[in-house]
């Protein structure tokens, strides 16, 4: 029998459809390799329609993973396949992050955890403000309403083209949250602390809208969940204007961390290291 370190050692992935442009290999590679651990963690392209087998070849054992992250289009269905998805998930009804123990599929969201980490290693301090307006009511910022809630804010704005989306995210998330249209956005502002774009505004060098910043508190810090390019149009306006900011790129780092520790046994740290190789990496393909 084959019992090579190489054999042993636990495998993980990402799954998703498309996948093959996902940095996590990368990020997880980096943390393997300057830890010194055995083990691997690959991109793995599933179809929706293959999913459901991908899943039970898991929870089986037959594929060999111990865990993996998920990401478009499968969270949700990933939170309805795990035998123990956590609070978290439940409430957000989908999962970024699996593993395998006691026999069982675990799973969780670390979606908003990656967020708050994000903030408060290049921003501390940003959560001293209780109103945080969100733009955006998308898949993308649920785990962001989330946090922002559980981190203390007593009010959230949360504004978007289509006010009933954004209302559906007030009914989820709680009297804390409300919903409003674009046209609200100057008036929600005042006396805000936190600005967070959770839209696709500004990603790949696309034009975004002239925003006005200045009803935001002195001090406050703009954020967005986009991070190609590093600096959003949406960021650049923002630090015109005088506002601190806080790029996306870190979000995607800190999401997964609590993975890495589950699938590998050690916790890793997000450094500039990783930072500036993932960096890199986004220089190489634009």
């Amino acid at each position: 029998m084959d019992d090579s370190r190489e054999t042993l050692a636990p495998k993980a992935f990402v799954t998703g459809y498309p996948v093959k442009h996902s940095r996590s290999p990368l990020i997880h590679g980096h943390w393997l390799h300057q830890l010194g651990l055995a083990g691997s963690y690959r991109a793995h392209e599933v179809s929706v329609e293959d999913f459901p087998a991908f899943i039970t070849s898991l929870k089986d054992g037959t594929n060999g993973f111990v865990g993996g992250n998920v990401t478009i289009p499968h969270k949700e269905l990933a939170f309805k396949s795990a035998d123990r998805p956590d609070e978290l998930s439940k409430e957000l009804g989908a999962s970024n992050t699996l593993w395998l123990e006691d026999g069982l599929l675990h799973a969780t969201n670390t979606d908003g955890r990656g967020f708050t980490a994000n903030l408060d290693e290049r921003h501390p301090g940003w959560d001293r403000s209780g109103r945080a307006v969100i733009l955006g009511a998308g898949g993308a910022s649920r785990a962001i309403i989330q946090a922002v809630r559980d981190r203390g804010f007593k009010e959230i704005h949360v504004v978007n083209r289509t006010v009933a989306r954004a209302q559906e995210l007030a009914d989820r998330f709680g009297e804390r949250v409300h919903a409003h249209p674009m046209a609200a956005l100057g008036e929600v502002m005042q006396g805000a602390g936190l600005f967070i774009n959770t839209t696709s505004l500004g990603m790949d060098g696309e034009a975004a809208p002239h925003i006005d910043f200045s009803p935001l508190v002195k001090g406050a810090v703009v954020t967005d969940i986009v991070y190609v390019p590093l600096k959003t149009p949406l960021l650049a306006q923002a630090e015109e204007q005088g506002f601190a900011i806080v790029d996306g790129l870190g979000m995607l780092l800190h999401q997964a961390v609590p993975g890495f520790e589950k699938w590998f046994g050690k916790r890793p740290v997000v450094d500039e290291a990783l930072r500036a190789l993932i960096v890199a990496d986004m220089d190489k393909h634009k």
